[in-house]
């Protein structure tokens, strides 16, 4: 009809194949996405609780703040700690300000 307009034809129906390599790639990312992200982090989490479970009196201490310090008091019904930075200087902080708990002896060699 027209020399400059080509004639539109409707395209048939999708192959299987189409279907599967859509079913394998959402698989293939789901996988990614669980290895990658998902899992590290869950780690991480489960670590962290486990480090804050274990934390008792005298324990030295690192806050997310980079403050050390030296376990005083554990309150068991709150989430709250009392670390002594010296023999006069006490702070109250949350138990998941905590970041590491360190060997015994470091605060002396600081």
């Amino acid at each position: 009809m027209s020399l400059f307009i080509s004639n539109a034809y409707a395209a048939g129906a999708a192959p299987e194949s189409d279907m599967t390599q859509l079913l394998f790639m959402l698989v293939v990312f789901g996988a990614i996405f669980y290895f990658l992200l998902y899992r590290p982090q869950a780690k991480r989490v489960k670590e962290q609780k486990e480090l804050i479970t274990s934390i008792a009196k005298n324990d030295e201490v690192l806050t997310q703040g980079g403050m050390v310090g030296k376990i005083a008091k554990i309150s068991d019904e709150k989430d709250f700690v009392v670390v002594a930075f010296n023999e006069s200087n006490e702070v109250v902080v949350q138990k998941s300000a905590i970041t590491a708990v360190l060997p015994k002896g470091t605060i002396k060699s600081l």
